[in-house]
């Protein structure tokens, strides 16, 4: 079995997006993640589909892009302001 493939597997298997987060070794903030998870949920997995990642890095920044694009939509867009909580934002 290949690294690749391994990689999706331990991907496939997280029953909770806390579990992704943790292998990923990317801090969250726990009532953000009960308010906006299947957002969150959805784009990452969109952003696996989209970029198809052969390596844990890769698989890492699409789960830290996910979880960015959610907290930037919180901000009010006709405003220049910074992610604010954002725990994997390097935009900032």
């Amino acid at each position: 079995m290949n690294n690749k493939q391994q990689l999706q597997d331990k991907i496939q298997s997280f029953k909770r997006i806390e579990e992704a987060l943790d292998y990923f070794e990317i801090d969250f903030d726990s009532s953000f993640i009960e308010q906006y998870r299947q957002p969150l949920t959805k784009r990452f997995y969109g952003n696996l589909l989209i970029a198809k990642p052969s390596d844990w890095f890769a698989a890492r920044r699409a789960l830290k892009n996910a979880y960015c694009k959610v907290q930037r939509s919180r901000l009010d867009p006709t405003t220049r302001s910074a992610c604010r909580g954002c725990t994997s934002c390097e935009r900032r």
